[in-house]
């Protein structure tokens, strides 16, 4: 996103120095919003797959994790618009936990810990 900004920025003040400023907050956000903002989003999402599993493989339910992300939910208060954030909505993510369990529950089976 940097290098984009950067090229970006390189090309404009060639051929148009005053609107360099404008068209470079245009990219700023649009690259926020359209690419780092959901990568963050995914890097949760995967952090919540692999959690799931490992607390699994250590014997721990991981239906157990759905409780969690409740109270987290409630806790947290309005944030802002998922697009908006790093993190999946409270909503989104609980449904995404719950696709995941089963795949987590393969290990949970399996596991000598519990």
């Amino acid at each position: 996103a940097e290098m984009g900004g950067q090229a970006l920025s390189a090309v404009l003040s060639a051929k148009a120095p005053g609107s360099e400023a404008l068209w470079s907050k245009v990219y700023g956000v649009g690259a926020n919003v359209g690419v780092m903002l959901p990568y963050g989003r995914l890097q949760e999402r995967e952090a919540d797959r692999l959690g799931l599993i490992f607390m699994a493989i250590a014997g721990y339910d991981p239906h157990a994790a759905i409780n969690v992300w409740q109270n987290m939910a409630q806790a947290g208060g309005q944030g802002p618009p998922e697009f908006l954030s790093t993190h999946p909505s409270p909503q989104n993510r609980l449904a995404k936990i719950r696709e995941m369990i089963p795949q987590a529950m393969d290990y949970y089976q399996a596991s000598d810990a519990r």
